[in-house]
Parts: C-alpha cells; sequence; structure tokens
C-alpha cells in the first residue's frame, strides 16, 4: 500500500510537469512569431515522450501485478525467505544460490511466463534490474499470447 501511495504522488506530479509543458508548448504555438512556433512544436516533443513513457511503464505496472496475482492463486509465488542484512536488503549470496533453481526452471520451459516471470523475480533479488526488467517483458509478451488474454 506504501509503494501504491508513493507512486500516485509520483504520477501526479509526473501529470502536473506534462500539464505545465503542454501549456507552455502551446503558448509558443499560438506566438506571431515563426520561431516561436517551431520552438513550440520541439517543445511539445518532450511531453509525448513522458506520456508515452508514462502509459509505457503503467502497462509495465499492472501487468505485472496482474501475472503475479495469478501466481499467487496458484501458489507458484516465490516465498520471500531469503536471509537479509541488518538495513533489509537481501543477502545476495543467498539469492545467487535461490536464482540457479529459477533459471533451470525456465531454461526448461521457455515458452512459459510463470517460470519467466519467476526467474525475473529471481533476478531482481540477486540486485540485476536490467535482466529482471528484460526477462520480466518477455514474460508478459507470453502472458499476452495466451488465448484467453486475447
Amino acid at each position: 500500500m506504501k509503494t501504491k501511495f508513493w507512486v500516485g504522488g509520483i504520477l501526479a506530479l509526473f501529470v502536473f510537469y506534462l500539464w505545465a509543458s503542454f501549456g507552455s508548448a502551446w503558448r509558443f504555438l499560438s506566438a506571431e512569431e515563426p520561431m516561436a512556433k517551431v520552438i513550440g512544436a520541439a517543445a511539445l516533443v518532450l511531453p509525448l515522450i513522458g506520456v508515452w513513457i508514462l502509459i509505457r511503464e503503467l502497462l509495465f505496472g499492472t501487468r505485472t501485478q496482474k501475472m503475479a496475482r495469478i501466481l499467487e492463486k496458484e501458489d507458484l509465488l516465490p516465498e520471500d525467505d531469503l536471509p537479509r542484512t541488518p538495513s533489509g536488503r537481501i543477502v545476495k549470496e543467498a539469492a545467487d544460490e535461490a536464482f540457479v533453481a529459477y533459471r533451470e526452471e525456465a531454461e526448461a520451459n521457455p515458452g512459459s511466463w510463470r517460470s519467466l516471470h519467476r526467474l525475473a523475480l529471481a533476478y531482481d533479488a540477486a540486485g540485476d534490474r536490467r535482466n529482471a526488467r528484460t526477462v520480466m517483458k518477455r514474460a508478459i509478451a507470453l502472458y499476452l499470447e495466451e488465448p484467453a488474454r486475447g
């Protein structure tokens, strides 16, 4: 719940930024001078990129959560039982050891979004956020390809 609160706050700030950016771009586009119109068009590009990133990230998050709920119902979500440091971080060596089983599962079932989702969580626990995200994107693509999902 705390995470959703912070995401909501950041989302509200981002929407305010987009609103202000569109407003500035519109004022430039409405000006009489041709150079102002060029600046307005250029200024419009950044908020549009921002909207695209926002939509992409929200879809990534909602799909990941939906998949996690399915795994939880199926009792396939990995247990959060790895040892932690006093600061709360997962002990890297333990995460690396647990990672092997998830990698082998994913290699044995390359077409399973469930296996890839679990592998992405293992990457994340091991501190490899880049690979976690890459694998999760593949898991989402497989999830969306399932006939029941359309």
